[in-house]
């Protein structure tokens, strides 16, 4: 592989699924990502997390690129100056509080800044620890002014399956709806990984063959489509198995670091 630019995840990539969310790269990977960049390789950070929650993994590894949130939604400088943002049809936005509210599910509904839920539910109070913000409880968080990024609807593994088909059967192309194990997350359909990634690659001037994007989950299909080459753990879900070029084994992230090291030595060659 002839590499000029690597697309990381965070969780369940740069850190083994279940990681504390104020934990760190090992050093194995934290070494091999540092002489990456100091070989010229660019490396940006793509996660599902807000801005607060990412800079910490960006300080410790010394990146320098903008960082890409919330599923692609939101592109932050390092400084967390919001630099792109795209923000779901309000319309649409507000039929999915109705329905969750129908369906006595929770839901979350969020910006770049803020995330506003509309009862306390473990699966929102994890989301934001890894993002590094503070949970708004609000009982209609479409009432707050906030104009929403995304909104998630919070069910149950049974539910959420299903709740992924009746979105995506409802909206079709006017939104991108992700298929978590127990959450629904529908943003616009301008907003996901792979086309902030494709933006990113296009300033930096790199073509879309050198670029290497590794991720282990639904919302990193489109980054691992678009990018020249696409990698997983072995560890990963079904949608990232069947969008990535290749299955990395080993436990945890150690094929991870391994295909890293394998890129570098390339590089160095």
């Amino acid at each position: 592989m002839s590499i000029k630019l690597i697309a990381l995840d965070i969780d369940g990539t740069l850190m083994p699924p279940g990681a504390d969310y104020n934990a760190v790269p090992n050093p194995s990977m934290t070494e091999v990502i540092r002489d990456l960049m100091l070989a010229g390789i660019s490396v940006v950070l793509a996660t599902g997390r807000m801005y607060p929650g990412t800079i910490p993994i960006a300080r410790h590894l010394g990146i320098n690129n903008s960082l890409i949130c919330q599923q692609g939604a939101s592109t932050h400088a390092l400084d967390g100056e919001v630099l792109h943002r795209v923000c779901l049809d309000q319309d649409i936005a507000l039929e999915l509080a109705k329905f969750a509210t129908a369906g006595n599910w929770p839901y979350a509904w969020f910006d770049a800044e803020r995330y506003l839920v509309s009862r306390p539910n473990p699966a929102s109070q994890h989301f934001a620890e890894l993002s590094g913000v503070n949970v708004e409880h609000h009982p209609q968080p479409e009432l707050s002014g906030v104009i929403a990024t995304g909104v998630d609807i919070i069910s149950t593994h049974a539910d959420s399956t299903r709740i992924y088909a009746d979105i995506t059967k409802r909206y079709g192309d006017r939104a991108t709806v992700l298929d978590f194990p127990s959450v629904t997350a529908i943003h616009a359909p301008q907003a996901s990984k792979g086309k902030a990634l494709q933006q990113l690659a296009a300033k930096l001037g790199t073509e879309q063959t050198d670029v290497l994007a590794i991720g282990d989950s639904v919302n990193d299909v489109s980054m691992l489509e678009w990018a020249g080459h696409g990698a997983t753990p072995e560890h990963c879900d079904h949608y990232a198995r069947a969008a990535a070029d290749q299955i990395l084994s080993g436990k945890n992230v150690d094929g991870v670091v391994k295909l890293l090291q394998i890129v570098l030595a390339d590089t160095l060659s």
